[in-house]
């Protein structure tokens, strides 16, 4: 039998993403994901698929993991000085329920600001998350990040919007 969540443990989880990232606790971010878990970030309007299409980001698990790995690395000269950010959520939308098979959507608008040295970028997005129950309770399967401008040219982003 798979466990129904309320609609505040679901927006509990996305509020605890944005959290875990803007205060640098990677290592807690990525144990939000499910095994089979998918950061995406869509290139296009509309994009409908990021595995045969160009995408910003489409980075499953091992990807995510090579990421953190990155930003570890005293090497990554692109994260120096240190990169802040600052997630600005607005409240978590409960779009999809599926209590049988333990799925559920939610959207978020958010702004997203992240800063180095004097350079600060500020995005304005949002978080179409999929979480579902696992047997280490509820995981995040798949952020879609819908980039209002995902079409423009971008400054680079070097943490997790």
């Amino acid at each position: 039998m798979t466990q129904a969540y309320a609609d505040a443990d679901l927006a509990r989880l996305v509020y605890q993403e944005a959290r875990l990232i803007d205060q640098g606790r990677f290592e807690e971010w990525y144990g939000l994901y499910a095994d089979d878990g998918l950061y995406w970030m869509p290139l296009t309007p509309g994009q409908q698929d990021g595995a045969d299409e160009p995408a910003l980001m489409y980075e499953d698990k091992m990807l995510l993991r090579l990421r953190l790995d990155r930003m570890k690395d005293p090497r990554a000269h692109s994260l120096h000085p240190a990169v802040r950010c600052l997630h600005v959520l607005q409240a978590p939308e409960v779009t999809g329920r599926d209590a049988a098979t333990g799925r559920y959507t939610l959207s978020t608008p958010f702004i997203y600001v992240e800063t180095q040295g004097d350079a600060q970028h500020v995005l304005a997005a949002t978080a179409e998350h999929v979480l579902g129950h696992t047997p280490q309770g509820l995981r995040i399967q798949t952020k879609k990040v819908l980039l209002l401008n995902c079409d423009a040219a971008l400054p680079a982003i070097q943490l997790l919007p």
